[in-house]
């Protein structure tokens, strides 16, 4: 990281340079004090040590969106519906999730077993808030597939629910297709995630999944 840093300063540098050659050049009239001034004008004001810091604690310390994800640790029972298009007859199946936060509850860790489609399932989704760039998101990845999902979106206090938005590659076409996800918190001991896909230009629910917090 330090030597990416320090590569970037060297062009950065090296730009900048340049530059005012080239304002000198075409400006044969301008006083060395007029330049003096202007190149510290440009310059921007670098950030002091605490100021730094101050930045990273802040980017890196859980905050009240953590709060809300870590009150999903615990085992849930998944009753999931799928529909492969907007007339097409639901399919049922049953997964558990196993949620818990990792990494001094920054990040929130689910992993789910169990059958889709007749065969054995598995997946894995991490989802998270960046400080920095106040965006929650989801990723998701499992055995039915070589893909990986991404989305980022907000958080909504009042309703309580995540609304995500992304792309993924649908492996029939190979093509990027847009696809948004709700996540809402219905109470202590529900939660509902719904899925809505794109085809043919129309969006359309794809997935439900209503979890119940196993006893």
């Amino acid at each position: 990281m330090k030597k990416v840093f320090l590569t970037m300063s060297v062009i950065a540098l090296a730009f900048g340079s340049c530059k005012k050659a080239e304002d000198k050049a075409v400006t044969t009239t301008t006083t060395e004090k007029d330049t003096v001034k202007t190149e510290t004008a440009e310059a921007e004001k670098p950030m002091d040590s605490a100021a730094k810091m101050k930045a990273w604690m802040d980017f890196a310390t859980p905050g009240e969106v953590h709060k809300v994800l870590a009150s999903d640790t615990g085992k849930w029972n998944c009753d999931m519906t799928f529909w492969e298009g907007p007339d097409a007859k639901p399919e049922k199946s049953t997964t558990q999730a196993d949620v818990k936060m990792v990494f001094d509850g920054k990040y929130q860790e689910s992993v789910y077993k169990g059958t889709m489609m007749g065969m054995p399932f598995e997946g894995k989704s991490t989802v998270g808030f960046n400080n920095a760039s106040g965006k929650a998101f989801s990723t998701f990845y499992d055995n039915m597939g070589t893909g990986f999902m991404y989305v980022e979106g907000t958080y909504d206090a009042a309703s309580k629910t995540f609304s995500f938005a992304g792309e993924t590659t649908d492996p029939l076409t190979k093509k990027n297709v847009k696809y948004r996800e709700e996540y809402v918190i219905v109470d202590d001991n529900t939660r509902k995630m719904s899925m809505f896909d794109t085809k043919n230009g129309s969006e359309y629910k794809s997935m439900e999944i209503v979890m119940t917090r196993a006893k």
